[in-house]
C-alpha cells in the first residue's frame, strides 16, 4: 500500500479529486484499488492511498504515486510512504 498524505494551506481540497478523476481510467499494472481520505478534525488535511498487488514493491514509490506526490506538492506539504503487509500477524 502507497500511502500520500497532504496538509494543506487551506487550499481547495476539491481540486485533489480533479486531480484523481483521470487516474480512475487508468490501470497501471498491479493497481487494485485508489482511495482518498479526509482527515475527522482537520479540514486541510487529506490522504491517497494506492492498493497494489505486487510481489516486489517499490521501495521508495511507484511512477504512479511519485508523479501524484509531485502533483499534490502545490496544495502543501506531502508525506509519501510505502507500506508492505505482514503476512503473520498475532493481532485477530
Amino acid at each position: 500500500m502507497e500511502v500520500i498524505k497532504l496538509r494543506s494551506a487551506g487550499g481547495n481540497l476539491e481540486l485533489v479529486d480533479e486531480l484523481l478523476r483521470p487516474l480512475s481510467g487508468s490501470n497501471p499494472r498491479g493497481l487494485v484499488e485508489i482511495k482518498t481520505f479526509r482527515h475527522a478534525a482537520l479540514e486541510t488535511d487529506a490522504s491517497v492511498h494506492l492498493y497494489w498487488n505486487s510481489e516486489m514493491p517499490e521501495p521508495n514509490g511507484s511512477a504512479l504515486g511519485l508523479r501524484l506526490a509531485q502533483a499534490l506538492k502545490e496544495f502543501g506539504l506531502i508525506d509519501h510512504l510505502v507500506w508492505v503487509e505482514e503476512k503473520k500477524s498475532s493481532i485477530s
